[in-house]
């Protein structure tokens, strides 16, 4: 492994291990991801300083009253239409002498706010979208805390073009685990990298099985608490193949030597296995305050960023190994991982398009992968001797999205037949 290039992700490689209080810039303030992260800089105001915001815009009331808390210097909105609702709602929550902060408005918004000035950047944006932020952040030198996987599995690499040894913090709990656990060994000792997953709201079941599962169903996770895309990911599996992609990319190690095992307790968040056989694993309760703190604070630790187990309280852990049957994303994940260039995209786009006519009550849910893996199919293998682009990605999530709603329209239609 030493000839390997380095990885992304390294905590043995710190791009800017500045010390004293960081500015942070937070994107997608209103999700899971922002409000969590909010709540620990709140907590630490000693550590953390949020100069900006931005978010989608259905929440502007939320993003006023973060932007009053924090005292932000700019809040950001990617839809223009919103810009009305939110000086409203800014003026609702400041003083008639306080200044208001700087507005942003457009799709371009976060892009703009994540090379403004700030020691860390997190993404905590959902989808492809946040690519054009994950790039600007990078290019601006910014330490960047990933939470946003899709920009990473769409646009590889041309964040491994840009991103300096240590610049980039994952913030997803199964890689700030692996980068934790990585942190006891050099490249050179590690044999495996073993991300786990909860097996989601049907662990257990056939594929046959889940032929008939509502929209109610799939979103009954039964150990996290995410938006509705990232919980219907989870459901398929199809956050997990993302994961696997991630991992790769992050740490250089190859598909073949990246692990799913179904661990429903999510306690253990993934795992290392090293060249003398032992493991190290990373565990923690079921909390993204923890790994949110990793992005912000690493290489320090934030004292009682999250909670800890009760080992008065007895607890049984539990491993098992994934149904590729009844579960195919993961293995189609590594086929787009491996094939590159512009085909993880098309996986993703597609992947969206189908969750959101399964959440619409359009498709059904073992549609979700079939539509996925056709789309991938008639993509075909991307020509691998010409460098990827922005233009390319966008261009062949395009494509995706408009064969996988044709397709998921089709299959609709054979599902009422």
């Amino acid at each position: 492994m030493s000839d390997r290039p380095a990885p992304l992700a390294d905590p043995h490689l710190l791009f800017d291990p500045a010390a004293g209080r960081r500015d942070i810039v937070i994107l997608g303030s209103t999700g899971s991801i922002g409000t969590q992260a909010i709540d620990l800089a709140l907590r630490n105001p000693d550590r953390f300083r949020v100069t900006a915001l931005s978010a989608a815009g259905g929440r502007v009331g939320l993003l006023a009253e973060q932007a009053r808390r924090l005292r932000v210097n700019t809040v950001a909105v990617a839809r223009e239409d919103a810009v009305p609702a939110l000086k409203e709602a800014l003026n609702v929550q400041y003083g008639a002498s306080e200044p208001l902060p700087e507005i942003l408005a457009g799709p371009d918004a976060a892009t703009e706010l994540a090379a403004s000035e700030c020691h860390t950047v997190l993404n905590g944006i959902t989808g492809s979208i946040g690519l054009a932020p994950t790039l600007a952040a990078l290019r601006a030198g910014r330490t960047l805390a990933l939470a946003n996987k899709e920009s990473l599995i769409v646009g590889g690499p041309l964040v491994k073009a840009l991103a300096k040894p240590g610049q980039i913090i994952p913030v997803d709990s199964e890689h700030a685990a692996l980068f934790q656990a990585l942190a006891a060994g050099t490249r050179a000792d590690v044999r495996k990298l073993v991300v786990t997953a909860s097996g989601g709201p049907f662990r257990g079941r056939t594929r046959a099985e889940l032929a008939e599962v509502t929209v109610a169903d799939a979103l009954a996770h039964p150990t996290w608490a995410m938006g509705p895309v990232i919980t219907i990911n989870s459901a398929t599996l199809v956050n997990k193949g993302l994961e696997v992609i991630e991992a790769h990319l992050l740490y250089d190690i190859p598909f073949d030597r990246i692990e799913v095992v179904v661990h429903p307790q999510s306690y253990v968040h993934s795992m290392v296995e090293f060249s003398d056989g032992s493991t190290l694993a990373q565990a923690t309760p079921p909390d993204m305050r923890g790994p949110i703190a990793i992005g912000l604070g690493w290489p320090e630790r934030i004292p009682d960023a999250a909670p800890a187990f009760d080992w008065t309280k007895a607890s049984t852990w539990e491993f098992f190994p994934l149904d590729t049957e009844a579960f195919p994303s993961v293995g189609l994940a590594r086929h787009v991982g491996a094939l590159g260039s512009t085909a993880p995209a098309v996986f993703n786009a597609a992947n969206e398009e189908c969750v959101e006519a399964f959440l619409a009550g359009r498709l059904p849910f073992t549609a979700i992968m079939d539509t996925v893996s056709a789309v991938v199919d008639e993509h075909g293998t991307p020509d691998a001797g010409t460098s990827l682009t922005v233009a390319d990605v966008l261009e062949a999530e395009t494509w995706a999205r408009a064969r996988a709603q044709e397709m998921a329209a089709r299959a609709a239609v054979e599902a009422r037949a």
